[in-house]
């Protein structure tokens, strides 16, 4: 019984051993150019491997289901204030799984099952979950979308105004899987106000770039703010919420028990680190 915890992964399964080798060089060897992939460092690796990895901790820092969770309670809240702090954002819900459920979650948090939403188009640059119908933001919701000028290739902030008004959304959605131009999201946080909606910014490709100044930050005029960790901030897979202290309660709450039950803590470390 002593081997099951000790014998190593070559020993254990060569299957699974070999194909992290080859996936190793297949790494090191070629040249990605996958713009939602990154490489992690070593000290990530290292925490994702963790015994955080055994570990129940349904709720939040503080307030959990489950016994043994004080030293969860550390790594969790140290991703916490190290986004927020990163960010400066009021308010950061760390669990989120991937960036998909980190949408879902705003979802539930921000607008009623039937309202319509108003994001872009996935063939303009848009994402899956911004309302495309295969997608439960398509499924949900009704759905409004917007994309980018013909000749110009850029949103027209005026169009976008325009279809706003137009189709009234309770959410309105920006950021892109495939827009390489400067988002205005202070226009855009001015064009959801003059309609009464509220904003979420989906900034997981740019997300590295916002945090290093390279790219305006929506924190200032967006109601919610998602991301994933794995992109441009080079951490491991899995997402992140930002948002004002007016709207944690419900976040979180959307988030747990609303969409997902235990975190996956040796992945919220790894946030951390």
């Amino acid at each position: 019984m002593s081997d099951f915890f000790t014998s190593s992964i070559s020993e254990t399964d060569p299957l699974i051993s070999d194909a992290i080798d080859a996936e190793v060089r297949r790494q090191v060897d070629g040249l990605e150019l996958i713009a939602s992939e990154n490489f992690v460092s070593e000290a990530v690796l290292q925490t994702m491997g963790t015994v955080f990895t055994n570990k129940y901790a349904e709720g939040y820092p503080g307030k959990r289901y489950y016994g043994g969770c004080q030293f969860a309670d550390v790594a969790e809240q140290a991703a916490i204030d190290r986004a927020k702090e990163l960010f400066g954002a009021e308010h950061a819900n760390v669990q989120p799984h991937s960036g998909a459920q980190a949408n879902m979650a705003v979802f539930l948090a921000a607008i009623k099952h039937g309202d319509t939403i108003l994001g872009m188009n996935l063939s303009h640059g848009g994402h899956l979950t911004h309302g495309h119908p295969l997608n439960f933001s398509g499924i949900n919701f009704k759905v409004a979308d917007y994309g980018v000028n013909k000749d110009t290739e850029q949103i027209d902030y005026d169009e976008l105004q325009r279809k706003a008004e137009e189709s009234r959304p309770a959410l309105l959605i920006c950021g892109a899987s495939a827009y390489p131009r400067i988002i205005d999201f202070e226009r855009i946080g001015e064009i959801a106000r003059s309609v009464g909606a509220k904003v979420m910014a989906d900034i997981a490709h740019i997300a590295g770039l916002v945090a290093a100044g390279l790219h305006p930050s929506p924190v200032p005029h967006c109601e919610f703010v998602t991301t994933t960790t794995h992109k441009t901030l080079r951490g491991p897979r899995g997402g992140l919420i930002l948002c004002k202290a007016a709207h944690a309660k419900a976040l979180d709450s959307a988030v747990f028990p609303g969409g997902q039950g235990g975190p996956l803590m040796h992945v919220i470390a790894a946030k951390a680190v």
